[in-house]
């Protein structure tokens, strides 16, 4: 094959630009916006993929709960990973998801689902804000809502299980203290969880 020089481009280049220009396009506006800085970039990659990997299985929900009144939803920090049990048993769910960024953004412990909401809109807590400015105020549902299509807000004050428009962010260290799953994921969780489930985040 030979390649075109002055100013043309061969096959390669071309497959190749096009491919560029198609994840452009591909990829949320939130991720090149204001909230391009809430993912890590992990030096390691392969090391954390096998790691998480690893980690990444079906556990049994007996050692976390002691019922399923209500069902029960398990997170785990270090694996991110999301498990669901339905109150009878008869479901149970497994989904990666996304975690804090850092550890001080990190809450652990028992909590609850106390509502849910298709479509959420979304506000910058003051920490946020404090720590980015720039943030707007407020963002109404939409593509560029960062709680994605769903969301179940948690007894905790500003912390929710939802949804994520940017699907870079999950399994990394993306979020201000949410958990966050793709929409399909979050809209099948959503229909499956009711006020009351209970909540650990470990």
């Amino acid at each position: 094959m030979t390649s075109r020089r002055n100013g043309g481009i061969d096959r390669r280049g071309f497959i190749a630009s096009g491919a560029a220009v198609a994840a452009g396009l591909a990829t949320p506006a939130l991720g090149q916006g204001f909230f391009a800085d809430t993912v890590e970039m992990e030096e390691a990659l392969s090391s954390n993929y096998r790691r998480n990997m690893s980690s990444f299985r079906s556990l049994q929900w007996q050692p976390y709960f002691k019922s399923l009144r209500n069902g029960a939803i398990l997170v785990d920090i270090d694996s991110r990973a999301l498990h669901y049990w339905s109150a009878d048993e008869s479901v149970y769910k497994l989904y990666p998801t996304s975690v804090p960024l850092s550890e001080d953004l990190t809450r652990r412990g028992r909590t609850e689902v106390i509502r849910k909401v298709e479509g959420p809109e979304w506000r910058p807590t003051p920490a946020m804000k404090e720590r980015n400015p720039e943030w707007p105020d407020y963002v109404g549902p939409g593509p560029d809502n960062p709680l994605g299509t769903h969301a179940l807000y948690l007894s905790w004050q500003y912390y929710r299980i939802h949804g994520t428009h940017d699907t870079r962010k999950i399994g990394r260290r993306s979020s201000n203290g949410c958990i966050g799953l793709y929409n399909e994921h979050i809209a099948e969780l959503f229909a499956l969880a009711r006020n009351g489930t209970q909540v650990l985040l470990i």
